[in-house]
């Protein structure tokens, strides 16, 4: 009876395209290419939904439809073709997709996601809903690490389903958090469907990534917070865990500290160096033990240390304020003619001469000993008559000595705090260099050479208030943390520091590297996947099987996508070619939409899509549709794929096209139907739509990580 319900919505929906594009085509005057180019885009529509393979049909019907368009040139058609399969060939980001790929399984394969789920569920034992919020929580880093929605929802399907049900979870709320977490991976980074996006739309994929961080980020949060409040509300729905549940068995010799002293982890460790024998348990033990344990706090320092030396560094002198250099910093001297600032010519005769046509003082390049006269005196410093052969001297009647600014050589400016003129420094008879200046060197007589004084140390800025208060709430917590941590918690740390940390550690070595720009998306991958490798080798899961598997998983998935982009490629140039893509715009921009109603417009447009059509589908078949019009209404192409990522979530969460409860039916148990799945998919869907609004009434969600990093 399913199947035939199934049936019939698709055969319905397939009936209303056909029926809507026979409409358009009769009340149209004159049948153009336009018109053939909509009918296409319709029947690749009915052919995906009827199961074709959606690449082999979007080339297909580019192909077909630019013959009947073009019967007298065939050509063109063959050209179409060739030109469109070759532009996807040569896009450098594609290289990325396997690579991610082949990272995602072999962490799969690495046997962590079931410690990750042991040790989060332990950690969040005292959390309302626990199970469901640690589901949600392994399913965010899991699909950080991995990507592939698919492979997080049938492994937590298969983990944390069966004990949700144990603990008297309800089943609708157990499959609701699943499926919802497991399709995380579709917008949080490393995500393959960001990587379609922005080859398909010109986009950035770096800005995506950093772009897509927070809003991923905010909708894994209100998952969890929404699970926390059903079960605080509705208890019945989601028990808290039982004792039995929550008992962690200690270590021998972790026993034996526990009991001999105390169950507070630091100071027992601390008190146990001491006394008989250090209460029968080896030193070496009990410094692995507190080493452990201290890791917080020795993570808290380096962090601290780094925060304050960023806080406190010397500003530099772009941030020093630009008044300094209009009155009393450095100007050139190469001033016009009459102008009151700069270094003045001495009145006297006899004193130091500017050279004809030279731009400004220039010390000689044979010059030893202060600043001497050039061998041939065409131009240049002029010694004035009666000047010692130590250096150059005052001329009678000038102002002061004549200063050399740092890095002259062009034009002559003034030093750092002078004032209009030259001045003397004080104690000086000769040409003193400003401070930080580097001294020439002298052949020997001190006296009336060039004088240098060392360069001062640039002053630290004082710290802000808001470092020490964040270093102060930092301090209490850590302080907490210590006052409350117990030997069984402290086995919890060392199952997150064996299991959580270590994708911790390669997400923020891929992610890292390509948010701030140390490595492009392609070498960031290679990146990863060689971090798959290591992971696995850590876990002793590196085998030859998994290795040979996890390729042909690769090779089968990229040449889906990229068998994808080809067709797309095709169909959306024979799309453009017939003209369908004109017509679009003219009918979008007849309707006079605002900004707003045309945002409103796509996003319901693909969220409807989301129901018959996947993901990839609507990014190869309607993006090329929709960002051209983007232009028209003045939304930046970036955004608009944050909108459509968290949109796009639904491809995966609804009826009756949702891949995600497939993924779970099939490894539920008999009981769990697929209309109990489909009902908890149903409120994570509203939250969806919530983040989406969330997302556009406050744009920086997204748009702030970018700007500050690249733009």
């Amino acid at each position: 009876m399913k199947i035939k319900r199934e049936l019939w919505f698709g055969l319905t929906i397939m009936g209303l395209i056909i029926a809507g594009t026979a409409v358009m085509l009769l009340s149209a005057d004159k049948i153009t290419n336009g018109h053939l180019g909509l009918m296409m885009l319709a029947l690749v529509v009915v052919a995906i939904m009827m199961g074709f393979p959606t690449a082999f049909t979007l080339m297909g019907m580019g192909m077909i439809f630019t013959w009947l368009a073009y019967e007298e040139n065939t050509t063109k058609t063959l050209d179409l073709m060739v030109q469109s399969a070759f532009k996807v060939m040569s896009n450098d980001v594609l290289i990325s997709i396997p690579l991610f790929v082949f990272m995602g399984y072999l962490v799969e394969r690495a046997n962590l996601i079931e410690k990750l789920f042991r040790s989060l569920h332990l950690s969040l034992a005292r959390v309302p809903g626990s199970l469901a919020v640690a589901t949600l929580f392994t399913c965010a880093v899991f699909a950080t690490a991995t990507g592939i929605v698919g492979a997080v929802v049938t492994l937590m399907g298969l983990l944390a389903l069966p004990q949700m049900l144990k603990g008297g979870y309800d089943v609708r709320l157990s499959a609701g958090a699943i499926t919802a977490g497991g399709c995380l991976g579709i917008l949080i980074p490393p995500s393959v469907l960001l990587i379609v996006y922005g080859a398909t739309a010109g986009v950035s994929v770096v800005q995506l990534y950093a772009g897509a961080f927070f809003p991923g980020i905010m909708l894994a949060g209100l998952y969890i917070l929404y699970v926390i409040i059903v079960a605080k509300l509705k208890p019945e729905l989601a028990p808290p865990l039982s004792e039995q549940a929550r008992f962690i068995p200690l270590p021998a010799l972790t026993q034996q500290i526990s009991d001999a002293v105390s169950n507070r982890a630091l100071p027992a460790l601390l008190k146990s160096l001491k006394g008989a024998r250090n209460v029968n348990v080896p030193t070496g033990y009990i410094l692995k033990e507190l080493f452990i344990t201290l890791l917080p706090a020795i993570v808290f320092v380096l962090v601290a240390f780094m925060s304050w030396r960023v806080a406190t560094a010397p500003l530099e002198p772009e941030d020093m304020p630009a008044a300094m250099e209009s009155s009393g910093g450095m100007m050139s001297l190469e001033s016009p003619s009459g102008s009151s600032g700069g270094l003045a010519e001495p009145p006297a005769s006899g004193g130091v001469q500017e050279p004809p046509g030279a731009g400004g003082l220039a010390e000689p390049p044979a010059a030893r000993s202060g600043l001497q006269e050039p061998p041939s005196s065409g131009g240049g410093l002029q010694e004035p008559p009666g000047a010692s052969a130590g250096g150059l001297q005052e001329p009678p009647g000038a102002r002061g000595g004549v200063q050399e600014p740092p890095g002259a050589g062009g034009g002559v400016q003034e030093p750092p705090g002078a004032a209009v003129g030259v001045k003397e420094p004080p104690g000086s008879g000769g040409v003193q260099e400003p401070p930080g200046a580097v001294a020439a060197p002298t052949s020997g007589g001190a006296a009336g050479g060039v004088a240098a004084s060392p360069a001062p140390e640039p002053e630290r800025r004082p710290a802000s208030t808001g470092f020490w208060i964040g270093l102060g709430i930092g301090v209490v917590a850590l302080v907490a943390f210590y006052g409350i941590m117990s030997f069984q918690r402290l086995e919890v740390f060392k199952m997150l520091l064996s299991s959580f940390f270590p994708l911790v550690v390669l997400i923020l070595a891929v992610l890292g590297s390509i948010v701030f720009g140390l490595a492009t998306p392609t070498e960031a991958a290679a990146v990863g996947a060689f971090g798959g490798f290591v992971l696995a080798a850590a876990y002793k899961q590196l085998t030859l099987s998994v290795v040979k598997e996890s390729v042909f998983l690769t090779a089968k998935t990229s040449a889906m996508v990229c068998w994808l982009f080809v067709g797309s490629a095709i169909f959306s140039a024979a799309f453009a070619l017939l003209g369908g893509q004109e017509l679009v715009e003219k009918w979008v921009l007849s309707m006079n939409l605002s900004k707003t109603e045309f945002l409103i417009l796509s996003q319901v447009i693909i969220f409807i899509l989301g129901w018959p059509l996947e993901w990839t589908e609507i990014i190869v078949i309607f993006m090329p549709i929709f960002i051209p019009l983007l232009d028209d209404f003045g939304v930046d192409p970036l955004f608009f794929g944050l909108l459509v990522a968290l949109n796009l979530q639904t491809a995966f969460l609804s009826p009756p096209v949702a891949m995600a409860a497939f993924y779970l039916k099939g490894v539920s148990p008999p009981h769990v139907t697929l209309n109990q799945i489909f009902a908890g998919m149903l409120p994570f869907m509203g939250i969806q739509v919530l983040a989406i609004v969330l997302l556009y009434i406050f744009p920086e969600i997204g748009m702030w990580l970018p700007q500050v990093l690249y733009r």
